[in-house]
């Protein structure tokens, strides 16, 4: 019996509970580019406990309901010949790489850079425990850096890949 393996981006996918619908409207470049928000809006959250206490609670799940609402937010594009609705793409033949194979160095990429945003948790982990705005933005460059990356990675995957499926070519209009 094959074991199987855990994949963070599928497990990803499935907690933000992404449907076709939620994929059509995150394609929205406002979409893509304030989604970029919700690490800095969650360190400002936690930060936040120094002037609110227990209060800053509120501004967590406010930032939690955003990252969730965020693909959601915006209507679906009119036209998606663009970076950021290419990026989404690119992310969705990722994740179907199980039943459609992507380049194994699409696969690396992604994964390598995946890498290089949660080495990025450690820094900001600690500078939002230690109130230390060095780590704290040490880690936000390597997690943001490290996310707008992957999305430029996955902007090439689709162009790769958007003739390896019928699906795959009719998202781009």
């Amino acid at each position: 019996m094959a074991r199987r393996r855990f994949d963070l981006f599928a497990a990803s996918e499935r907690l933000m509970k992404m449907d076709n619908a939620a994929w059509a409207r995150h394609a929205n470049p406002w979409s893509v580019f304030s989604r970029m928000s919700v690490l800095p809006l969650m360190t400002l959250a936690v930060w936040s406990r120094v002037w609110f206490g227990w209060g800053a609670l509120l501004p967590v799940l406010l930032v939690l309901a955003w990252t969730w609402w965020n693909p959601r937010a915006f209507a679906a594009p009119a036209s998606t010949d663009n970076w950021a609705s290419r990026g989404t793409f690119g992310e969705r033949v990722f994740l179907n790489r199980a039943q459609v194979a992507v380049p194994p160095h699409h696969e690396k990429w992604a994964k390598g850079l995946a890498w290089v945003s949660g080495i990025g948790v450690a820094p900001w982990a600690l500078g939002l425990w230690a109130l230390s705005p060095g780590f704290t933005l040490a880690g936000l460059v390597l997690m943001v850096g490290g996310k707008l990356w992957f999305v430029d990675r996955m902007v090439w995957l689709y162009q790769d890949m958007q003739g390896k499926h019928p699906d795959y070519a009719h998202w781009l209009r």
